[in-house]
């Protein structure tokens, strides 16, 4: 009886200790990751806009209309901070991704037409 009563105490504490040990890391904050998303994606197409002027495929007309829509975002964006004390709401999380999808598709348009 020792003898079980001994292992089964031992059981829990090696488990316990395991448990411990492999706890992961803490994941960022919700608002965090969402913002860095925008921002990201908001990066990613200026580099696209420009990557189209140093090749070419962009003209200095186009590029300048597709820059004057992601300025338009960063204010939408600044605006909805603004009225929420610093943080988006789902709802205007989901229109600027609808207006950075717009705009995305719209570079894309204008790289590969000819």
């Amino acid at each position: 009886m020792k003898v079980s009563l001994f292992g089964v105490g031992l059981l829990a504490l090696t488990s316990t200790i395991g448990f411990a040990q492999a706890a992961p890391a803490p994941a960022p904050a919700p608002m965090q990751r969402h913002a860095a998303t925008i921002n990201q994606r908001r990066e990613n197409q200026q580099q696209r806009i420009a990557q189209g002027i140093h090749s070419g495929r962009l003209n200095a007309r186009k590029a300048a209309h597709l820059e004057r829509r992601e300025a338009s975002i960063g204010h939408q964006e600044r605006l909805m901070r603004a009225a929420g004390h610093g943080r988006l709401t789902h709802a205007n999380r989901a229109r600027l991704n609808h207006s950075l999808n717009r705009t995305s598709r719209a570079i894309y348009r204008a790289k590969h037409r000819r």
